[in-house]
C-alpha cells in the first residue's frame, strides 16, 4: 500500500513540481556550476544506489557524511535549500524508480560502517530507505548510529498508513532539522 502512496505522491510531486525544480535547478548552476548532486547510498537489502539531491556544498567537498562535513562548504543558496528541506526534491525520481521510499530510514553511505552493523541487526535494510521518517522529525541524525538505527527499527515496526502521513505532514510543517554539520 505504501508503495502505491510513494508512486502517486513522487509522480505528482514531479509533475506540478517542474517550474520549481526548474528554478531551483537554474540557481543552482549559478551557485555551483554543479546543480545536482549525486553519491551511492545504501539501499534495502544493502544494496547501492545512487542518491540524487540539489547540491548544497561546494563541488570540491569531501564526499563524507554530512556531520562529518565542514560548514563552510555550505553555499549560501545551500544554506536556503537546507533550511527549507527543497534540497531533498530530487529524490522523488528515486522514489519514483523504487530506490527509496517517502518515508523510511535515510539511506547511509557504505563509510557509515558502524550504523550499518547497527541497521543490519535490527532489520532496517529490509525496507526502502526513505525521504523522510520518525528520526528525522525527531531531529536525530547520522552522528548517533547506534540510537538511529533504534529509531529506525522503532519506525518500522511502528509503521502504518496513519505515521507514514503523520510523517510526511511533520517534514512539510518544518519539524527536524536535518543532519547537522560541524
Amino acid at each position: 500500500m505504501m508503495r502505491f502512496y510513494d508512486v502517486a505522491f513522487s509522480l505528482l510531486g514531479l509533475l506540478f513540481g517542474a517550474p520549481v525544480l526548474a528554478i531551483l535547478f537554474i540557481c543552482g548552476l549559478f551557485d555551483t556550476g554543479s546543480p545536482i548532486f549525486r553519491q551511492v547510498r545504501v539501499g534495502r537489502h544493502q544494496q547501492p544506489f545512487t542518491l540524487w539531491k540539489f547540491r548544497t556544498m561546494r563541488p570540491d567537498t569531501a564526499s563524507v557524511a554530512t556531520h562529518l562535513a565542514d560548514a563552510s562548504s555550505i553555499t549560501p543558496f545551500g544554506r536556503f535549500l537546507r533550511r527549507s528541506k527543497l534540497d531533498e526534491l530530487p529524490q522523488l525520481w528515486n522514489v519514483l524508480r523504487g530506490d527509496m521510499s517517502l518515508v523510511g530510514p535515510r539511506p547511509c553511505l557504505f563509510s557509515q560502517e558502524l550504523l550499518i552493523v547497527e541497521r543490519a541487526k535490527r532489520g532496517v535494510f529490509d525496507v526502502r530507505p526513505g525521504i523522510t521518517g520518525l528520526a528525522q522529525v525527531a531531529g536525530i541524525d547520522m552522528s548517533a548510529p547506534e540510537l538511529l538505527a533504534e529509531i529506525d527499527q522503532k519506525m518500522l515496526d511502528e509503521m502504518t498508513v496513519s505515521n507514514y502521513f503523520k510523517y510526511l505532514l511533520m517534514t512539510a510543517l518544518g519539524k527536524g532539522s536535518g543532519d547537522r554539520v560541524k
